[in-house]
């Protein structure tokens, strides 16, 4: 049995080479370069917006000086061009959240949330790259995989490791969808892909 395009699960549609593409981050490799590669910032929500507002304080020193210059301009997030709301960036590039450690790329919320300095972990959208998700006018939540030149190496270890993308984002998953959501979607990927 071929596996559907969409899959369904507990409501949420799926583009169903979240189950059957491969990717795991190669941070050793890659640097951390999705902080800073394209034309706009992460998708934000307001509620992150106010969590990224009340973790400035604490990830100030973190940031470049053209980062906070661009917070001071534009505030943590703004409209982009299709008219949603992004973190902001600097440069045309660089998320202003990117803080660097040598030539790695590291997220300053992330980093004082590990460090146990802030409750703001970083913006879901950024946890649960490279799936996308987009909302519809009429409440439909749907997932598609992102596929971008930048993570090759995130997809050639993936496929060696043999992790699928639902695998290696089970936390974020789980995080945004709950873990009965997760559980139906582990259950659904080994019925259909059992019967490949």
């Amino acid at each position: 049995m071929k596996i559907p395009p969409i899959i369904d699960v507990g409501g949420i549609l799926l583009s169903s080479d979240i189950l059957t593409e491969h990717f795991c981050c190669d941070y050793e490799k890659c640097h951390g370069i999705c902080c800073v590669e394209g034309d706009a910032g992460a998708p934000v929500t307001l509620d992150e917006i106010a969590g990224m507002e009340d973790a400035l304080d604490t990830v100030w020193t973190d940031l470049s000086a053209q980062a906070q210059a661009v917070i001071d301009q534009q505030g943590v997030a703004c409209t982009d061009r299709d008219g949603d709301l992004v973190t902001s960036i600097v440069g045309g590039r660089d998320c202003v959240f990117t803080c660097y450690d040598g030539d790695n790329c590291l997220c300053a919320l992330e980093k004082a949330f590990r460090n146990g300095k802030t409750g703001f972990c970083k913006p879901i959208s950024c946890a649960l790259y490279p799936i996308r998700e987009k909302q519809f006018s009429d409440g439909t939540v749907a997932l598609n995989y992102h596929r971008w030149a930048v993570c090759a190496d995130a997809v050639r270890k993936g496929r060696e490791e043999q992790v699928p993308v639902y695998q290696f984002l089970h936390e974020p998953l789980i995080r945004r969808f709950g873990e009965a959501w997760y559980q139906e979607l582990c259950e659904v990927a080994e019925m259909l892909l059992g019967q490949e």
